[in-house]
């Protein structure tokens, strides 16, 4: 019945320039559900989402919201009319107080003036409900990231969001803040929310979730009770191809010595880290969120120096004060923000030549049929969708924006790759793409490290490990001794080396 959905979406229609993200999709979400949507990078899942919440005009279809029809033409009137957001990368103003971010676009009023009282009390309340404990008056961006997500929960509550809608809300939190979260929301659906949940980890699904809908290429394939199904075939409806997720065969062995640190440190972040990568091998980095693993590498590439210690490049030393130095000294590096270092509007061509435009360059004018002819060649070997070179990154799905990063580097021809978090916010089938072409790169003689959150995929594609705690190395493991239980003793600092 009608009234048993707090939302229902019907031939919802949306086209970007080149691109068609929407191709007349059904949605009906029950109420006091959580309702997972899910489907591979470019399925249209994000876009279904900002159509709903209102930072997309549709350009077809049919909005009911508690049984009417809606039409929100901003983002403003869908929060007026009870939609929350929680996004992957949390929404906040640094350089304001909690409070001040919470009542963002309603800050309570008393006449001319803001009610400073009124701003104080809620947000100390809403603040109070989700657990985040320091005063409401300190700067947002003192808070930590699992503090800053609890923060946009304290803000869908102060509006009195009856329908939360949550984006990748766990993929930079640890497994404490990610329970905690999970309470939250499992407290919240006691009392009548209903919450959207987007989400590529198989695992929080299944454990979270009531009913999945399921995308692919814009359109809907069907929506499941999660109680019916198994990750096998909810991942076999997402592809459209049986899957398992298999990991490249290990590296035979290790070759010559690519990098070497010596007793890196920077104070505050690492102490007296030192660790080598040989050719044709990929080390994994492994540890708790915050525990230095992405710290260490922007000292090795130059985006934050060390205070001190030596760094080699085939057996030389080399001073890497910045990404161009460390780039001369052939490293190339993915960072975990897949928009660093990208021109959001530029297109998928630009993106990609961007490290690499010298090489174009033939008697002071770029080779522009020479570049096109680079990035094709990459756009296909990465199998990014897109239309065309010319479509602008911020078109594209995460997924495929993360591609472009990926090509942008490889065509440096580095020899050592470092690679943060490869894989977040990344489908199943895009992931085993991602893996060989990781294994690609050392079985042709080039050395990498992956830094990764999840267990499985760190065990499954390293050939060694090296665990960081509280800024120092403090396990180094050969695949064949890593288990998930071991590393986690070696990151809480439970075990250490010798």
């Amino acid at each position: 019945m009608q009234e048993d959905y707090i939302v229902q979406m019907r031939g919802i229609r949306k086209q970007f320039p080149g691109v068609l993200a929407l191709d007349g999709v059904d949605l009906s979400i029950r109420r006091n559900q959580i309702h997972a949507i899910v489907g591979e990078n470019g399925a249209g899942k994000s876009t279904l989402m900002k159509v709903l919440s209102g930072i997309y005009a549709k350009d077809a279809g049919e909005i009911l919201f508690d049984g009417k029809p809606v039409v929100f033409r901003s983002a403003m009137d869908a929060r007026n009319a009870g939609i929350g957001l929680v996004h992957q990368e949390p929404q906040v103003v640094p350089t304001v107080s909690i409070a001040e971010n919470i009542c963002l676009g309603q800050l309570p009023h008393h006449k001319l003036f803001v009610d400073r009282r009124t701003l104080l009390e809620e947000s100390a309340r809403v603040c109070g409900y989700v657990g985040i404990t320091k005063p409401v008056t300190m700067p947002a961006g003192r808070l930590s990231m699992g503090e800053q997500q609890l923060l946009q929960f304290a803000r869908a509550l102060y509006y009195k969001s009856r329908l939360i809608i949550m984006d990748e809300p766990t993929s930079s939190l640890t497994e404490h803040e990610k329970e905690h979260i999970f309470g939250i929301v499992r407290k919240l659906q006691g009392e009548g929310v209903t919450f959207v949940y987007i989400t590529h980890r198989m695992e929080e699904l299944f454990e979270l979730c009531d009913e999945a809908t399921v995308l692919k290429d814009g359109a809907l394939v069907t929506t499941v009770k999660i109680s019916e199904i198994d990750k096998k075939g909810l991942v076999n409806l997402m592809v459209g191809r049986e899957v398992g997720l298999n990991f490249p065969p290990k590296a035979e062995a290790a070759g010559r010595e690519v990098l070497r640190v010596e007793n890196l440190t920077k104070a505050g972040l690492f102490h007296d880290v030192s660790f080598c990568v040989h050719a044709g091998e990929v080390v994994g980095f492994g540890g708790l969120i915050g525990a230095g693993r992405t710290e260490i590498m922007d000292a090795v590439f130059g985006m934050n120096p060390a205070d001190s210690g030596k760094v080699f490049m085939n057996g030389k030393e080399v001073v890497v004060k910045s990404p161009k130095e460390a780039i001369a000294a052939k490293i190339a590096y993915v960072t975990e923000d897949r928009h660093s270092g990208m021109v959001m509007h530029a297109s998928i061509r630009e993106n990609m030549t961007l490290a690499s435009l010298k090489t174009f360059v033939r008697h002071l004018f770029i080779n522009e049929g020479t570049r096109t002819q680079t990035a094709e060649k990459f756009r296909k070997r990465l199998a990014i969708k897109a239309p065309g070179l010319s479509t602008p990154v911020d078109n594209l799905s995460g997924g495929n924006q993360q591609k472009v990063v990926f090509a942008k580097w490889l065509m440096q021809d580095a020899d050592l790759y470092i690679f943060d978090e490869p894989t977040r916010g990344v489908d199943v089938g895009a992931k085993e793409e991602i893996y060989k072409l990781i294994r690609e790169l050392t079985n042709a003689g080039k050395a990498a490290v992956v830094i990764s959150s999840e267990l499985p995929e760190l065990i499954g594609m390293s050939d060694r490990i090296l665990v960081v705690h509280n800024g120092a190395i403090t396990g180094e493991l050969p695949y064949q001794e890593a288990t998930e239980n071991i590393i986690i003793q070696y990151a809480t600092g439970v075990m250490k080396n010798g």
